[in-house]
């Protein structure tokens, strides 16, 4: 087993310990069974999830009173209000109380959904939050957002539930396909570019070695990663002001997953996408100089991304407008000043962002 790297968020409700690395989970057993012993304890996982990892987690829950597997579907798809109502039914049928313990175990989806049938759940019960992707592990898991969906909008229903603690296991991610790995290590990037140039230096010198998804080559980064969270985190735990910085390239990303279906894009990728349309904004208004910006969209190169299939920037632009990180006074950008450095920007006129929208969709990298 290699080291574990353990992480606190520090959040008004209390601390939340993340542990981070190969093994993880078998390095927390402890504090698992300490949290699970003689509790009724559900499991929400996908199926595929279960028959890869399930046998891992059994090891962990073996002093729980009872154990009980709620499935869900793989995706976006499992973060409708249909699937929390059956799952809010399976545990009250399945003796669900107050103190009764709740799993998320599987990809950024899982964890949403989960995070709010938990929180919603008895006006709410304690969760852990096992993320088995990448994508999971260095965002969608630490900092209490949960949601679901609409047809409308992207996590348009949700609220604020921090996990008891976190686990991250990067062995799990030996078995994810590259393109689910690339789809993580865009929100890795994310952080670089927000947050911290030694993370985006790190992608640019590892990237290769990192897309293999090599556990011990990851744990680093994605440690590294959830530790620029945190801090941004804690110092605005409610997204009032600077977590909105988080938020780069999700804006026009959400509209380009829901205007899909959330099917033809894994998130990742759509943030990658909305990232370079960030870039192009923030370097057409003078705030990015061209070669930060060239040096972004050069790595960014690197991540093969699939193409963007034909779309109408009319309607993407009706799906911002509805962007639950709208305030009554418009919808405010996160746009790059320099790497490391990004800023909130307020009162772009729609007309400037169609006016960029167009052109951006029909060749993603030119500036």
């Amino acid at each position: 087993m290699s080291e574990i790297t353990t992480l606190t968020l520090h959040h008004p409700q209390g601390d939340i310990p993340i542990y981070v690395g190969a093994g993880a989970l078998a390095a927390c057993r402890p504090d698992l069974a300490t949290w699970i012993e003689g509790r009724t304890v559900f499991v929400v996982a996908s199926a595929k999830v279960r028959a890869l990892h399930g046998g891992l987690l059994e090891e962990a829950m073996a002093g729980a009173a009872q154990g009980r597997g709620l499935d869900v579907p793989d995706g976006e798809v499992a973060k409708e209000l249909g699937v929390a109502q059956r799952l809010w039914a399976e545990m009250l049928s399945g003796g669900g109380k107050r103190d009764s313990r709740v799993i998320a175990f599987g990809g950024g989806s899982v964890g949403d959904l989960t995070g709010f049938v938990a929180g919603c759940f008895l006006r709410g019960v304690e969760f852990v939050q096992v993320p088995t992707t990448l994508l999971a592990q260095v965002d969608a898991a630490v900092g209490g957002k949960t949601g679901i969906n609409q047809p409308a909008g992207k996590n348009t229903i949700g609220l604020f539930h921090h996990p008891r603690m976190v686990v991250v296991d990067t062995e799990l991610l030996r078995t994810l396909p590259e393109p689910e790995i690339r789809s993580g290590l865009v929100e890795v990037l994310k952080m670089g570019i927000v947050s911290s140039i030694e993370l985006f230096n790190r992608l640019e010198e590892k990237l290769g070695e990192l897309l293999a998804g090599d556990a011990k080559a990851l744990a680093p980064v994605v440690a590294a990663a959830i530790q620029g969270k945190i801090e941004i985190v804690e110092r605005d735990p409610t997204e009032q002001g600077e977590r909105r910085l988080l938020n780069l390239g999700h804006t026009l990303g959400h509209a380009l997953e829901t205007s899909m279906g959330y099917r033809a894009l894994r998130h990742g990728e759509a943030v990658a996408y909305g990232t370079l349309f960030a870039i192009r904004l923030a370097s057409r208004r003078g705030e990015l100089d061209r070669a930060t910006a060239e040096r972004i969209r050069g790595l960014l190169s690197r991540f093969r991304l699939p193409e963007l299939p034909e779309l109408a920037a009319g309607e993407l632009m009706e799906i911002i407008a509805r962007d639950k990180k709208a305030r009554e006074s418009g919808l405010s950008w996160i746009l790059p000043r320099q790497l490391g450095q990004c800023e909130i920007v307020a009162n772009i006129a729609e007309s400037e962002v169609l006016q960029e929208l167009e052109p951006f969709l029909a060749d993603p990298f030119v500036g």
